[in-house]
């Protein structure tokens, strides 16, 4: 996935329709299957929704294609497909049927697409599988950058991708949520979390998210928290380095204000090492009073959690060797 780069300033006017255009430039037709076809009712349907395939001709209202996954070739009638650009680019895909999408068995928790409206061109959301389907409005400032949350905006849709994309592309990266009774959420590293592994040492702990955008920098007054940096789900709170040179980032998971960062592992990495849970926590947020009660619900429980683990370490098991007889 490649992060391209406009080559302009961010105070720079930019063609909206230019972008729109550059961004479905050079990719082969690849179509996804909105609903079954024929329907199930009629005969056994030859593509499944889901499914993957590619334009050969288009010949009126019918598209010739072959499937990505069996090769067989088949027409198909347009209005039971959306076209799709470079994997996670979605045109035409409502969001109910993209929650119905999303929710096919082969689409993993962190699986996501961005969809283009289908009333108004160069509008986008984002659709994320969490335990649920979550939706995310992309904003699109003057100058034509991004971003869902505005202290992180991209210059396009491709660097947006690159970035949240982290999130979905490294297994097993675990984090904890800590939920308190007067809703202050703490923020630390699961106990499986690779850096928690194999005795490992941490070079370094950075905050600064970006180059207009430290964590340090946050501060709170008042009863009411104040001023605290706000949060989504896919907001970087701070990148660890390990002395192998591997760098990780760690996300905020949830939505709210942020309340401080823990700078004492700045100095003394060995409490997050040791004490990841208490001592040795990442962050501390507050989320709405509106959203307190739902804030994890996209989360798995302690119980999930432990099963999700176990299984994992049962699948990196080897098997063992068959007995003689």
């Amino acid at each position: 996935m490649g992060n391209v780069m406009w080559g302009r300033g961010a105070g720079d006017k930019t063609n909206s329709n230019y972008h729109d255009s550059a961004l479905k430039e050079g990719e082969d037709d690849t179509l996804v299957v909105l609903h079954d076809y024929p329907s199930p009712d009629i005969s056994e349907p030859i593509f499944r929704m889901g499914e993957k395939l590619r334009v050969l001709s288009q010949e009126g209202n019918w598209w010739r294609v072959r499937s990505v996954q069996s090769g067989s070739e088949n027409y198909i009638p347009n209005n039971h497909t959306a076209k799709v650009y470079h994997g996670w680019l979605f045109e035409g895909v409502v969001r109910q049927k993209a929650e119905e999408l999303l929710s096919l068995p082969e689409n993993r928790v962190g699986s996501f697409m961005i969809r283009e409206s289908t009333q108004q061109r160069g509008v986008y959301s984002m659709s994320v599988k969490h335990r649920s389907i979550q939706h995310y409005k992309i904003f699109r400032m003057e100058n034509s950058w991004y971003y869902i949350s505005p202290r992180l905006t991209f210059q396009c849709l491709e660097e947006m991708v690159n970035h949240y994309s982290d999130i979905k592309g490294k297994d097993c990266e675990d984090q904890c949520v800590l939920q308190h009774s007067n809703r202050i959420c703490v923020i630390t590293l699961a106990e499986s979390h690779p850096i928690l592994q194999n005795g490992r040492s941490i070079k370094s702990i950075n905050y600064q998210i970006s180059a207009g955008c430290s964590r340090l920098h946050n501060r709170v007054s008042g009863k009411s928290k104040r001023g605290g940096q706000f949060l989504t789900e896919f907001a970087p709170l701070c990148r660890i380095t390990c002395t192998d040179g591997v760098e990780y980032t760690i996300y905020s998971c949830i939505r709210g204000r942020l309340l401080e960062v823990n700078e004492d592992i700045l100095e003394r990495p060995e409490l997050l090492l040791g004490k990841p849970s208490t001592e040795g926590y990442i962050a501390v947020i507050l989320p709405k009073i509106e959203e307190s009660k739902t804030v994890t619900n996209g989360l798995l429980s302690r119980e999930e959690y432990e099963s999700v683990v176990s299984k994992r370490t049962r699948s990196t098991q080897p098997e063992p060797e068959p007995q003689p007889c």
